[in-house]
């Protein structure tokens, strides 16, 4: 078998054979001299050397660039290689601390849970999973025996929720749980669902920003329930919910609905806030002091049976209190 042939050995031959037929060629004119005539040829033949340089030149180049190209693709398969292994080491340190909820001793499901959320810092993708199992922790019966780590859990749940007005909203379902001292001040929550939720000592959500709606339907807040200049994007169901203390919505924004049906403010109420939206106050009960004066004319709200503290109600200019078989009611005075 026959070797290749050289480009370049072709490149010189052709040049030379160029460089002698076109200086014999211009020999043949009496009017072109000698000096000519070779200086045409060499042009000649210098070309033919010109393009075989600029066709390696090319050459390299393309060489380099498969090179580069081959480097990115293994750069790029060493990234991927890499972050498949911190996934799956991921997932293990997850499965793992998941699995040390279970245990007997406190101080390793203390342990599980920081490990838990420190996954959740480091790895955003898992902050809503982590949530969730915080959530499912807060929401399994307590028992006196393990005060320090629903307060553990609950601290930790409030630390991994964004500042209002930052980051992404995640969901909160705490359907059921009994919380202690609960205070998400100033946090960006999506959906919280509180249902039959039981709020002991005191609840602070002021400066809250939630972006979904909000359910806290027949929960109970044994303590002082602060929420002042909190925002409601959405719906705000507190239905059949009992404020044994204080409740204070001073400065909070409701643009959705906000539903206080058979609601009752066992202490004194503040809803001195501003509803964008709906207000449905049918058959709640106000026993102590209630300020309502901040509500317009302009306002849709639903009264039916609305009871109320005639001596200790500040409400609006169109209200009026109406005595009924023994009880106080506010009816609006537009008719």
């Amino acid at each position: 078998m026959r070797g290749r042939r050289s480009p370049l050995l072709a490149t010189f031959v052709l040049s030379v054979v160029l460089l002698a037929g076109v200086t014999g060629w211009l020999l043949t004119d009496p009017a072109t001299t000698r000096a000519d005539a070779l200086r045409t040829g060499g042009l000649a033949g210098g070309s033919v050397v010109a393009l075989y340089a600029l066709w390696l030149n090319d050459r390299r180049r393309k060489v380099e660039e498969n090179r580069q190209q081959v480097e990115r693709e293994r750069y790029e398969l060493e990234l991927l290689r890499a972050e498949r292994d911190r996934e799956r080491t991921t997932d293990e340190r997850f499965a793992k601390s998941v699995e040390l909820l279970g245990n007997e001793a406190d101080q390793v499901r203390v342990g599980a849970l920081h490990a838990l959320v420190g996954l959740a810092r480091s790895r955003p993708d898992y902050r809503q999973t982590v949530l969730d199992i915080l959530c499912a922790y807060l929401r399994m019966p307590s028992t006196k025996d393990e005060p320090e780590i629903q307060r553990t859990a609950q601290r930790l749940l409030v630390e991994l929720l964004p500042a209002a007005g930052t980051g992404e909203a995640y969901d909160l379902d705490l359907t059921g749980a009994d919380l202690r001292y609960f205070d998400p001040a100033g946090r960006r929550v999506g959906t919280l669902v509180l249902r039959d939720a039981r709020l002991n000592a005191s609840t602070n959500l002021s400066g809250c920003e939630f972006t979904g709606p909000v359910w806290f339907t027949r929960a109970i807040a044994s303590g002082r329930f602060v929420c002042r200049e909190a925002k409601f994007g959405e719906r705000a169901w507190f239905s059949g919910t009992t404020f044994e203390s204080e409740a204070d919505f001073t400065d909070s924004t409701f643009r959705g609905q906000a539903n206080f049906k058979k609601a009752v403010f066992s202490g004194d109420a503040v809803l001195d806030a501003t509803f964008l939206d709906a207000l449905d106050l049918r058959e709640t009960r106000f026993d102590g002091q209630v300020e309502l004066h901040s509500i317009g004319p302009s306002n849709a709200v639903s009264l039916y049976n609305t009871l109320v503290n005639p001596a200790r109600a500040k409400l609006p200019a169109h209200w009026s209190a109406e005595h009924l078989d023994g009880h106080t009611r506010i009816v609006d005075g537009r008719g």
